[in-house]
């Protein structure tokens, strides 16, 4: 039943929708969509009419985490730079109406490819590498917004951002641990130690990765959108490159790393860019210096680290909804492992532990 939906008030929604939204008085039929780990999204049907709303978890939310008016506002900004986003509608910032606030977007229809590729999609080599194009072409893009002239001058503060990120992560994660990690203690000191110089700031996506993407249905070579905008900020462009590649797959990865990040299995196999031509890539349609990229992809894994804590910890309470939570396992351990793994072989003195 629509009314039994979990994180949504049947009533006061609809009636927003009544007051907020073309064609929004129609009878309305609310379905979770997405895996349900992180914001909650939802298609929203009435009157012939599609959109999505999205709302904050239903439980365990961190301090400046899933904040509904900063995704409600850099997707505003991203529509007058005409950069492939979803279009931002209308913001209840009202709790009352809806226990949290939310926003809605327009629906943008499309393949979004999470852990499998569909059967016949992007079926060749040439293909593949097209779609691998597409994503670095559309994060230079990204990083070329200029945030001043679309009224995102002061959405972050990116003097000091990685420092304060690697400090942000470590209180997060005392926040939200369900048990003792040592190795992330060491973790956090490498990252301190070998902060690199950044290059100048930009708009950053904060989740940049195939899985946020939604392509064409007959041409995987266009971005129709990159959604999941809840960490954005203005930052080091480069660390959207990091955490890009920490989700993508080589072809001759070994099963076990990529059975730490399944949605890395997509992009394993052959005609798609390597995590290598990726950032070379990136540094090459971009203009900066991608030398210290080990540093992003560590950090990355770090962060993702803190984040599965988080949905560990609201699934072990039972604050968790959507599909995928059937058997979860604490997946911070391996995270952490992995990062230090690669900040072992890394040409950096400092990341690898030493003076």
């Amino acid at each position: 039943m629509t009314e039994t939906v979990p994180g949504i008030n049947y009533e006061n929604v609809s009636r927003f929708f009544a007051e907020h939204l073309e064609g929004g008085a129609a009878p309305l039929t609310f379905e979770l969509i997405g895996d349900g780990r992180s914001n909650l999204t939802y298609r929203v049907t009435g009157g012939g009419r599609v959109w999505v709303l999205r709302r904050p978890p239903l439980g365990h939310v961190l301090p400046t985490a899933h904040d509904m008016v900063r995704e409600f506002r850099v997707l505003t900004g991203l529509a007058k730079a005409g950069f492939p986003a979803p279009l931002p509608l209308a913001l209840c910032e009202d709790s009352a109406v809806n226990d949290f606030p939310f926003y809605v977007m327009d629906f943008r229809d499309g393949v979004i490819l999470v852990s499998e590729m569909p059967e016949g999609y992007a079926a060749t080599p040439a293909e593949r590498r097209r779609m691998s194009l597409a994503l670095v072409d559309t994060l230079v893009q990204l990083h070329s917004v200029d945030y001043e002239a679309v009224g995102l001058g002061d959405f972050g503060h990116p003097e000091g951002y990685l420092e304060r990120q690697v400090r942000r992560w470590a209180q997060q994660w005392e926040r939200s641990k369900t048990a003792d990690l040592p190795a992330i203690d060491e973790l956090i000191r490498r990252l301190n130690a070998a902060i690199p110089p950044s290059p100048p700031p930009t708009v950053v996506h904060g989740d940049y990765r195939l899985g946020n993407m939604i392509l064409g249905y007959d041409d995987p070579g266009k971005v129709i959108a990159v959604l999941d905008w809840e960490m954005s900020t203005l930052g080091d462009p480069l660390s959207d490159l990091g955490w890009t590649l920490v989700y993508w797959g080589n072809e001759d990865d070994p099963p076990e790393r990529l059975a730490i990040r399944p949605h890395a299995r997509v992009t394993a196999r052959q005609g798609f860019l390597t995590r290598a031509e990726i950032a070379a890539e990136y540094g090459k349609r971009s203009g900066r210096n991608v030398e210290h990229i080990d540093f992003y992809q560590v950090f990355a894994n770090y962060k993702l680290a803190v984040i599965t804590e988080g949905i560990y910890a609201r699934y072990l309470k039972g604050q968790t909804v959507g599909a995928g939570f059937a058997g979860m396992e604490r997946s911070a351990v391996k995270l952490v492992e992995l990062a230090l793994a690669q900040a072992d072989r890394s040409s950096d003195l400092r990341l690898r532990g030493g003076a």
